[in-house]
Order: structure tokens, then sequence, then C-alpha cells
């Protein structure tokens, strides 16, 4: 939902690689009209985009292939979260789709109460889905409260989950495992604020899943507080349920970077050999001054071997150089999640995969999709290699990439290219056959549209992150494009898609 602002080869193998499809399977549409039309926008300050879906991830059922769930923000504002969150659900393999609303604000039914308020939290955010061994999906979402109206809750937050055992068609299982309360309306100076959570549902255990998110902390504007101006932290966050989703426990900060540092967008990923739980994130280090360089930027990891209730100290995959991504044309800004990292683990062998954007091969100008891999769970990691092997003048800008890791051991990648500019954005895929260490030929699988027709949420928004899953030997993207490649289309900006390759 926010981020705090701060300044910012695996050798190639002699392997042959299969060809990936000349032809991906045509988008079908997943997202209708908004169930939350109707939805009161009242006291509550910035710029909504009515019938808007953005950041969309996507979950295959492991005990019915043809069930898959994809989870989307509904109705984005300018300043944070959206009316609500939805999800979609296919029993056919993604031929069509259903959908169900999510009780995470107070747009949808039955909505999970702010305890500070007693009211429904009025905004939410970070969708993400994860679907168990037994066929429980796991929903999780970011709640907040942001309203000018007295006594309502001021930048409340909560993280939240729900669970569906009937392929997502309905929802139960409410649960609040985190929530604060907000002490300033401008929640960049609030002092606790919950962040990007994720859920993934252990692939071995029915039952098991695990929840991960940031939790920013800053002074509480005590006199003792101003003696540490420009301080902040933002440790990571843990919670697990062992039977479905009705209780979630052990939910405490698993791993600190200390004053001024934060870790963002963690995502967990489990080896189903032997258990081993890996959280991997993105860590700022920061100077705690907005206009001064960062210590550092980085990709990293902490690693559990007993069910989450020991975690490891931080392990350093890559450090990253990160450059804004802006429309090559006009400039104007994309907010895109970049640097934020993708992940996934071989289910036969336990090789992990981890890809993000960086502008190390550009001089620090062009953001490019970039992966690393360990095959010795990682205590070592690759040095990073570009996904992509095309190269132009001027360089194409590559962001939001996604890994995934098929059941024949092959490795998926997805990413947006904007080349010529932001009216001419597409969504590519390549395959590795030889472990990630080279990819195939880029495949389109949408576009081109224009990104421009998207919500500006801080920059023109498709999602800080987007869906892609394996399926079988086959991968699923579940993502988001606009719906033109002009600006006319301001009723209807985007919807969430669904194609495979």
């Amino acid at each position: 939902m926010r981020r705090w602002t701060i300044a910012l080869a695996a050798s190639c193998a002699a392997l042959v690689l299969a060809a990936v499809p000349a032809l991906a399977a045509a988008p079908v549409l997943v997202s209708g009209p908004s169930p939350y039309a109707g939805c009161s926008n009242a006291g509550q300050p910035g710029t909504n985009y009515p019938n808007a879906e953005v950041e969309p991830w996507v979950s295959v059922n492991p005990a019915n292939s043809q069930n898959i769930i994809g989870v989307f923000q509904q109705d984005r504002w300018s300043n944070g979260g959206a009316h609500g969150l939805v999800a979609g659900f296919s029993s056919n393999g993604g031929a069509t789709w259903g959908e169900s609303t999510l009780p995470f604000s107070a747009c949808a039914p039955n909505a999970i109460l702010d305890p500070f308020t007693g009211a429904p939290y009025n905004r939410a955010s970070d969708p993400w889905v994860s679907i168990g061994p037994d066929g429980t999906a796991y929903a999780i979402g970011l709640l907040a409260t942001n309203t000018t109206v007295p006594g309502a809750g001021v930048n409340d937050t909560g993280v939240a989950t729900v669970t569906s055992s009937d392929g997502g068609k309905t929802w139960g299982n409410e649960r609040l495992i985190k929530s604060d309360q907000g002490t300033t309306p401008f929640f960049e100076f609030t002092q606790f604020f919950n962040d990007k959570e994720s859920v993934t549902a252990d692939p071995v255990h029915g039952g098991t899943a695990y929840a991960v998110w940031d939790r920013l902390v800053s002074p509480s504007h005590t006199v003792g507080a101003a003696l540490r101006a420009n301080a902040f932290a933002g440790p990571t966050w843990f919670s697990k349920t062992t039977d479905g989703g009705k209780t979630w426990t052990g939910t405490r900060p698993i791993f600190d970077p200390g004053n001024k540092s934060q870790t963002i967008g963690n995502i967990v990923v489990v080896d189903p050999r032997n258990d081993a739980i890996y959280d991997v994130f993105e860590q700022f280090q920061s100077t705690g001054n907005p206009t001064a360089p960062p210590r550092g930027v980085s990709v990293g990891f902490v690693k559990s071997t007993d069910g989450g209730a020991t975690w490891s100290g931080v392990t350093t995959i890559s450090n990253q150089v990160l450059a804004d991504d802006r429309d090559p044309n006009s400039g104007a800004l994309l907010r895109t999640g970049n640097g934020l990292p993708s992940a996934a683990v071989d289910p036969a062998t336990g090789q992990l995969y981890v890809a993000w954007t960086d502008a190390r091969a550009t001089g620090g100008t062009v953001n490019q999709a970039f992966i690393s891999t360990s095959t010795n769970g990682g205590a070592s990691w690759s040095a990073p290699a570009r996904v992509t092997n095309t190269n132009t003048t001027p360089a194409t800008m590559e962001f939001t990439v996604n890994v995934a890791v098929n059941s024949a051991g092959a490795v998926g990648a997805t990413y947006y290219t904007m080349p010529g500019g932001a009216a001419n954005t597409g969504l590519r895929a390549r395959t590795s056959t030889n472990h990630g260490a080279s990819f195939g030929a880029e495949t389109t699988l949408a576009g081109p549209f224009n990104d421009l027709v998207a919500p500006n949420a801080g920059g023109f928004m498709l999602g800080d992150y987007s869906g892609l899953t394996a399926n079988g030997t086959a991968f699923d993207p579940f993502f988001i494009q606009t719906n033109c490649t002009d600006l006319s289309c301001t009723a209807n900006r985007t919807d969430a898609f669904f194609t495979s390759f």
C-alpha cells in the first residue's frame, strides 16, 4: 500500500533450450463491473478510480488443477488502498471466471471490524492468495482506515485472513491477525503501519499456512522521540496457522533490519522435501533523510527449518541498483514496485529462484529483469543474470517480473515492457529449461496497451506486483492491463486477465 520514500552471470552452459511457444493462449477477461460501485467515498481524501482493478495475485489448487483463484484490488484510490478486494475463481482451468467479494472493507458484506472504532475498515489493499494440498484457499489483505471524519479512525491498519473450501466461491474464517491504531492524519508520520503482506499455504501439510509482512514503526512524537528525528524501523512480522485459518499463532517480528532500515515485499516459499521455509524480501538501509542517498538496497532472505519457531539471520542474495520507472516519452512516473522480489522453489530438487528488476546493466538508468538461483538451500547464489537477452538502444524498460517453476523443472518468467513508450506496454514471457542459466525466445502474452490509462497512485499503477503460478507443465499468468491505447477509457480503465503459456 505504501513504501518509505528513500533516495535511492550465471555462466551460460551450452545446453539446448526448448523454445517458448510462438503463440500464448489469448487472454481471458476475469473482472467485471465493480461489485463496490455503490460504496460511499464520504469523508475520505484522495481520488477514487471506480471500476479500476490493480495488483493481482493467483494460485492453482494442488488438489484440482482446474480450480484457479486470483485476487485483486477493486476501485483503487490515488492515496492508498482500494474500495475493497475481489476474488476471481475458475473451475475449468481458467476458461471462464466468477467473482466473489472478500470481507476486508466496509464496501463488502460482513466486513471485518476495526477494533479501535468498532466499524469496518474503509479501504483494503495488497491482496494475496494461496491454496493448500487439501484444497483450502487462504486470502490475505491489508485493511486500512483513511478518513477526515472525526472519531472514525485515522490510518488504522490491520492484516486479516479469510479461507475458502469451495474453490473461491465463498469465504469465511474472518481473522484479524494484527492491528494497529493510527496516530496522525498523515500516514507518513503515523507510529505504526502494517504493509505488503502475503500468505503461503504449506505445500505438504494441509491446514498450515504462513503470513508475512513489514510493520513500519516511526517515533511516537513525544519529546524523547523528537531526539531521534528521521528515525524509523521496518521489521518483518510472521504468523502461522495449523488449523486451516481458524487461529493464527506466533505473531511476532522475525527479522529486524535495525534503525532507519526496513524490509518490504516479504514472500514465503517452502521446500516440500524438507519443510524449509524461506522468507524473501527487499531490504532498504537509509540515512533517514529523504534527500540523502541510501546506505544500501538489496534482496535477501531469512530461513526457518523448524516450522517458523526460529529463524536465521539475513542472507543477502544481491545488492540492487534501482532507477525510477518512467514512460520514456513523457517522463511520467510509473508505479511498478521496482526492485520487489519474486521467489520460487523447484519442488523436486529444492533449487531456489529469486527474480527482481535492476538497473545494474544500464548504468543505473533503466530497470530490467534479473534472476539469481541457489542449489544449496540458500547458502550461495549465482551472480545476477538478465532474464532477457535482447539489447536495444535506448534500453527497453522491463518491470514487475515474476518467476515460477513447473512440474518438469522448467523456469517461467513474466514481465511488462514498454518499447517505444507507455502506449506500447505489453506483458512478455520467457522459459528456461536449463535451471535459469539462460532463457528462450520472448513471447507476447498481452498488449499493446497504454499504461497511462491506469489509476495514478504515486505513479500510473498496474500494481506493485502481478500474478504467476505453475500449473503442471504450464505457467498461468494473472495480470492487469488497461482497456485502450489512448486516454479515453476513463470509465473502465483496467481489468484483470488470465492466460497460460
